[in-house]
């Protein structure tokens, strides 16, 4: 057979072959999003059986409480899609200093009335493993630098090393979820409030969320961020915003642990 009669063959099948290879590439295509859909399924289900045991347990409240001890302190950087960093996404707060600002009435200047708060905090400082206690206020800072107008107020922090013994009054969080759940993008969170006294929990939020884009990251897509939508139980949101997981901690200790009204 000569060259020009392979030519020919060879041409008069190419549409055939190329044919072929789009009806391949369509199955695969298919089988994909056949899938993605049964994973998703899946996922589904597991988080509505997750759901079932969530929410808020409070079995012990206590009155006119000064201070609270934060256990742990929350990182300054978020988590938007490391699927198996164990770092409690659905609990997603303000970080470093401002998760320990978020306790106190002053920080929320804006409001009116400000929410409840506490007199003062203590945290372990994880460089040096030292328990300090914060106490916070209003700062003028055009009263010392003239650049400022006068009409700046800024809320700051005050550290000094705890005296004595710590609150009585603990709060502390963990991630609850286990491998098989963050394989299926679902993540299981635990706040717990504490009575350091009798390590009594006085009360417990048991929360999940679940990223229904499965990690997808097209387009900047952030899957733990958005996973706050699917989430049990529902964070604040309003129409057209997202959900709001920034003092989600002290909305839920304070309602275990009664600010003192003087304060």
């Amino acid at each position: 057979m000569n060259r020009t009669r392979l030519q020919r063959i060879a041409t008069g099948l190419l549409p055939f072959i190329v044919a072929a290879c789009a009806v391949a590439g369509w199955a695969q295509t298919a089988s994909a999003r056949e899938d993605d859909r049964a994973r998703l399924v899946k996922a589904e289900a597991m988080f509505a059986e997750r759901c079932k045991k969530s929410g808020e347990f409070i079995h012990r409240t206590a009155e006119n409480v000064e201070g609270v001890f934060l256990m742990k302190i929350r990182p300054k950087e978020i988590n938007y899609g490391d699927q198996f960093k164990m770092d409690d996404p659905y609990g997603n707060d303000s970080g470093g200093e401002t998760y320990i600002k978020t306790f106190f009435s002053g920080f929320y200047k804006r409001s009116s009335p400000p929410p409840s708060g506490y007199r003062y905090v203590d945290a372990t400082d994880p460089k040096d493993g030292e328990r300090y206690r914060y106490t916070g206020r209003i700062d003028q800072p055009w009263l010392r630098d003239k650049r400022y107008g006068e009409w700046v107020r800024e809320f700051v922090l005050d550290k000094v090393s705890a005296p004595g013994e710590a609150p009585r009054y603990g709060v502390t969080y963990d991630d609850i979820s286990t491998r098989d759940e963050r394989e299926y993008w679902i993540a299981g969170s635990s706040l717990k409030v504490i009575d350091l006294k009798t390590n009594e929990v006085m009360a417990e939020r048991i929360g999940y969320m679940m990223d229904r884009g499965q990690g997808n990251t097209n387009g900047g897509r952030s899957p733990w961020l958005l996973a706050a939508r699917n989430a049990c139980p529902a964070f604040r949101s309003a129409s057209g915003i997202p959900p709001i997981q920034t003092d989600q901690t002290r909305m839920f200790v304070v309602k275990v642990l009664h600010p003192n009204k003087e304060q």
